[in-house]
């Protein structure tokens, strides 16, 4: 059973930058895409962006437009963690960010849909102000 614990949100005014860990245990990443989702109060959930273990070191990574040119996914330093660097945030970026994984099964191109992930984390807040 794999475990996905996020880290790192908080109060951060427009503009600031916040960085975001998924440290996952009770199984190694190999080939499994790692994503972030968020939801904001009375707003679905929604993917945020997404990447895949593969050859190594070479990875497929996804982002939605919302965040593109924004936010970094990346391999943290330490073993089974992935983060997500956010900068330039805005208020519409206030949500509940969740860390998902999928069981590895698959290769190529992350997926960007929530029911293709089969372990969550328990979420950690980001709310940004003006």
């Amino acid at each position: 059973q794999v475990q996905l614990v996020e880290s790192g949100g908080g109060l951060v005014q427009a503009g600031g930058s916040l960085k975001l860990s998924c440290v996952a245990s009770g199984r190694t990443f190999s080939n499994n895409a790692v994503a972030w989702f968020r939801q904001a109060p009375g707003k679905e959930r929604e993917f945020v962006a997404a990447l895949r273990w593969s050859l190594g070191s070479v990875y497929f990574v996804e982002y939605a437009d919302s965040g593109k040119g924004r936010f970094t996914i990346s391999k943290g330093n330490a073993e089974n963690t992935v983060s997500l660097r956010m900068n330039s945030l805005k208020l519409e970026d206030t949500a509940a960010y969740y860390c998902a994984a999928d069981q590895g099964r698959d290769n190529g191109e992350p997926p960007i849909h929530d029911y293709a992930y089969d372990y969550w984390g328990q979420g950690t807040q980001v709310t940004v102000s003006s």
